[in-house]
């Protein structure tokens, strides 16, 4: 990795911790858009799971609200486990042929929930089917892109989860998507000893850019800068589409 490659990827990291600190969210679909431009996906892929791992378990634990959720939640993350590794052996993994054209196509759909503001509502009654249901599509999107949050978010938001509730059930899922990815990355030999150093350069600094959106989450909107965030990753998810199909 060039000294040029390496301050862009540790830039991403900023990028992308001071995102999520200030949402909740977006950290991997992030990091796995802007690293694909100068990566090999699944270089990009193993260079995200330390910090990707480390700041979803911190956030997974800050709340009172894990038991609830981990026994609500545990029929999507079990499918999230068997999407990510039914779809890495289906796929032959990230980067495969049509690794671009997913992970843009995952962006788009994304950026156009979160602009369009959906509000879903999943009936209690349908949570044991349709949960294993969307951890399974959103385990096989994660195996071809190692972007993990279409549908489980969505799904997350339309079953009702209250703001404290939620924040956490996203990291406990963050969380489960990002070992899974890790094992499915594990058998495939993808982690080297020379991305130690930049991966956790990358948590160090996504861990200071994590802080600094808290921080500033406190003192302004997160609806306006949602609008730029999303419209961000409609564009990037377009480029990816586009270069995916070329």
């Amino acid at each position: 990795m060039t000294a040029t490659v390496l301050v862009f990827v540790l830039v991403v990291f900023v990028v992308a911790g001071f995102t999520k600190g200030i949402i909740g969210l977006g950290l991997p679909t992030i990091s796995m858009g802007l690293l694909a431009v100068v990566l090999p996906p699944t270089e990009a892929a193993a260079l995200l799971i330390l910090p990707s791992l480390i700041t979803n378990v911190w956030q997974m634990l800050d709340g009172g609200h894990l038991r609830s959720v981990l026994r609500r939640l545990w029929p999507l993350n079990l499918g999230v486990c068997v999407g990510t590794w039914g779809g890495a052996a289906f796929l032959s993994g990230l980067g495969g042929p049509y690794g671009a054209l997913a992970l843009g196509v995952a962006l788009i759909l994304y950026a156009l929930s979160g602009l369009a503001a959906l509000k879903l509502a999943v009936p209690r009654a349908a949570e044991a089917w349709l949960g294993p249901l969307a951890g399974v599509v959103t385990g096989a999107i994660t195996a071809a892109t190692g972007v993990f949050v279409i549908p489980a978010v969505p799904y997350m938001q339309a079953i009702g989860l209250q703001k404290d509730e939620l924040v956490q059930a996203l990291g406990l899922s963050f969380t489960v998507s990002t070992l899974a990815l890790a094992v499915t990355l594990a058998g495939g030999r993808a982690f080297t000893w020379d991305l130690a150093w930049p991966s956790l350069a990358a948590l160090v600094v996504a861990i200071l850019g994590m802080r600094l959106g808290q921080a500033v989450r406190a003192r302004l909107s997160p609806q306006a800068f949602r609008i730029w965030f999303f419209a961000g990753l409609l564009a990037l998810g377009a480029y990816l589409a586009a270069r995916g199909l070329v």
